[in-house]
C-alpha cells in the first residue's frame, strides 16, 4: 500500500511540477555527467530531479540567492548516482544548506592527550548522517571544470555511504554483490595508493581520498561519473565494483 501512495504522490509531483524544457536544457548544458547519459537515462533524470525538488529544501545563506536554474542543476548533479537506484535512496533527510564559497564549520575536538581543540578547516561540501548537506555554490558551478571534481555528486555518495550507518566506505551492497570482494578490491587500492603517495608518484586519483574510507569511495564516485575513463584504466578493479553499486556504465 506504501508503494502505491508514494507512486500516485510522485505521479501528481511529476505532472504538476514538471521542470519546465529551457531549466532542463540549461542543466544539461552545465552538467557533464548528466550529458554522459543516454536519452532513455536523461528522461529518468529528470523525473528524479523533479522528485528531489519536491521532496528537499535548498537553502542559501549568506545573501546568496538561487535561481530556479540553480536549483534544477542541484538536482541534476545530485540525481544523477540514482538514475539506476531511485529517489527512495534519498531518504531520511530534508535539507540541502548552500553557502555562496567554501565554508568553515568550526568544532571542537579533543586529542589523545585529552587538550581540546577548535578546528577551522576550509570545505566545500559536507554531509550529516539524517541530518543536511552543505554545499559552497562556487563549487558546484565548478564541478565538471575541474577534472574528475563534482562535490555535489562527492556528497551525494557520503549519503548513500551512510544508509547503513557511519560513513566509512561501505555503502549497502545489492543482494547480487559480495561485500568480500568490494572490501579486498578498495583495501588493495587503498594500499597502492598509499605507497605511491608517500614514494612521492602522482596519483591518478585526488590525494583527498586517502584521507579515509569514506572520503576515497566519494572521490572514486566522483571520478566514475565525471571521468570515468581515467578511473577504469588506472583502478580497474574499483571502477568495476562502481559499476556494480550504481548499476551504470558511463563508458
Amino acid at each position: 500500500m506504501l508503494d502505491k501512495i508514494r507512486n500516485w504522490r510522485a505521479r501528481r509531483t511529476i505532472a504538476r511540477r514538471p521542470i519546465a524544457e529551457p531549466l532542463w536544457r540549461n542543466a544539461l548544458q552545465r552538467c557533464t555527467a548528466a550529458r554522459r547519459l543516454g536519452a532513455s537515462d536523461q528522461a529518468t533524470l529528470r523525473v528524479l530531479a523533479t522528485l528531489f525538488l519536491e521532496a528537499k529544501s535548498l537553502e542559501p545563506t549568506r545573501d546568496l540567492q538561487l535561481e530556479d536554474a540553480d536549483r534544477v542543476l542541484i538536482a541534476a548533479h545530485a540525481c544523477v548516482p540514482i538514475v539506476k537506484l531511485g529517489i527512495d535512496w534519498y531518504d531520511g533527510w530534508h535539507s540541502i544548506i548552500v553557502y555562496p564559497d567554501a565554508f568553515i564549520p568550526r568544532r571542537l575536538q579533543t586529542d589523545a592527550a585529552g587538550v581540546v581543540h577548535q578546528t577551522s578547516s576550509m570545505m566545500a561540501g559536507e554531509a550529516w548522517g539524517r541530518g543536511p548537506v552543505i554545499l559552497s555554490w562556487a563549487d558546484v558551478l565548478n564541478s565538471g571544470k575541474r577534472p574528475g571534481h563534482n562535490v555535489v555528486i562527492h556528497e551525494m555518495a557520503h549519503k548513500l555511504d551512510m544508509l547503513n550507518g557511519d560513513a566509512n566506505g561501505f555503502p549497502p551492497l545489492h543482494r547480487r554483490m559480495d561485500r568480500r570482494v568490494w572490501s579486498r578490491v578498495f583495501s588493495s587500492a587503498w594500499d597502492r595508493l598509499k605507497e605511491e603517495q608517500r614514494l612521492g608518484a602522482e596519483l591518478p586519483i585526488d590525494p583527498y581520498a586517502l584521507e579515509s574510507p569514506a572520503e576515497f569511495f566519494a572521490v572514486a564516485s566522483e571520478q566514475f561519473f565525471e571521468t570515468p575513463a581515467n578511473l577504469r584504466e588506472h583502478l580497474p578493479d574499483v571502477y568495476r565494483q562502481l559499476e556494480q553499486f550504481y548499476r551504470q556504465h558511463p563508458l
